[in-house]
């Protein structure tokens, strides 16, 4: 697990964070708290968001959803963007079950993720499809590669969180020596390729007319790696976390991205289960690893048979997720 500390830590008191916000949650003024929230967000103080947090971790959940409640006035709401260490909505998502959450009135966007979000948790969310097309319960494939309390943010009451670090390869075990072909040309401008590129500001993402090891040898630094084949499963939980490691993300939006990922591989306008799924079983991936790897690292390639076309996404950087 690595630690995630929110931006409240060593801040100086305003608008209630530190010692009065805190002892204000403690002894349960959730009302005044709110005010204070809605008076830092209103004037765009990065400091709403600590307060935020003490208000989604600790209190009722009636109470919490006035955080996104629009009568609170001009720029006072908060939107799926706002965090402390994660979303907003996820501290909310992860403190009450569905059945509490559906009660509240909480804005679309927000209710969507928050569904996503008890779903990754292991509630059963039925077979109902998001707005977008996509199913709130996991599928088979998404869910093998890791552990329920690994796949969304462990909050902590006054701040901060706790997230499992997912890797691809995920471990070295079972990895060898391949030798890579030369490097050939890249292909440009395709969706999909912007797609794996948006999961992640420190990574890499190139297409090309070829397999799985054409395209890792567009990124490997040198002609032999030490990696393997996997299955797609393997290396989906990490595709998760690159795109929901920055603290405004949580892993709801982590995984539609992985999903709007994939339907822009398979040449798809919306997503698709069946689509998916037989996408999802036909890839060819590879992984591998790097000198330089440090806290957090990436290295894959995904080829697609069907339309002989591979993609690679790369990046090593030492910074914690």
């Amino acid at each position: 697990m690595i630690v995630e500390n929110g931006p409240g830590a060593g801040r100086p008191e305003r608008y209630g964070w530190g010692p009065s916000g805190r002892r204000l949650a403690e002894q349960g003024r959730w009302d005044e708290l709110l005010e204070r929230f809605r008076l830092a967000r209103a004037l765009g103080d990065p400091l709403s968001g600590p307060l935020g947090h003490l208000l989604a971790y600790g209190a009722p959940a009636a109470l919490a959803a006035r955080l996104f409640d629009p009568d609170g006035g001009p720029g006072a709401p908060a939107t799926a963007a706002d965090h402390d260490a994660g979303p907003l909505w996820e501290v909310l998502a992860t403190r009450h079950p569905r059945t509490v959450l559906d009660a509240l009135p909480l804005p679309p966007p927000i209710r969507r993720l928050a569904v996503h979000t008890r779903a990754l948790l292991g509630e059963d969310p039925g077979a109902d499809l998001d707005p977008a097309g996509v199913p709130y319960r996991l599928q088979p494939w998404e869910e093998g590669g890791w552990e329920r309390d690994t796949r969304v943010r462990e909050y902590l009451p006054g701040g901060g969180a706790r997230r499992a670090l997912h890797l691809a390869p995920p471990t070295r075990e079972g990895l060898a020596v391949l030798e890579l072909p030369n490097p050939g040309s890249r292909l440009t401008g395709l969706p999909a390729t912007a797609a794996l590129a948006a999961l992640a500001d420190w990574t890499t993402a190139v297409c090309v007319r070829g397999r799985a090891a054409d395209a890792a040898a567009q990124l490997a630094g040198g002609p032999e790696v030490t990696g393997g084949r996997l299955p797609f499963a393997a290396l989906y939980p990490a595709l998760v976390h690159l795109a929901s490691a920055r603290p405004d993300r949580g892993t709801a939006q982590g995984r539609l991205a992985v999903w709007q990922l994939l339907t822009a591989m398979d040449g798809a306008a919306t997503p698709s289960r069946p689509r998916t799924e037989a996408l999802v079983a036909r890839l060819h991936c590879l992984a591998w690893t790097e000198p330089a790897d440090d806290l957090r690292h990436l290295h894959l390639a995904l080829e697609d048979p069907a339309t002989g076309l591979a993609w690679a996404l790369s990046g090593t950087t030492p910074e914690p997720a």
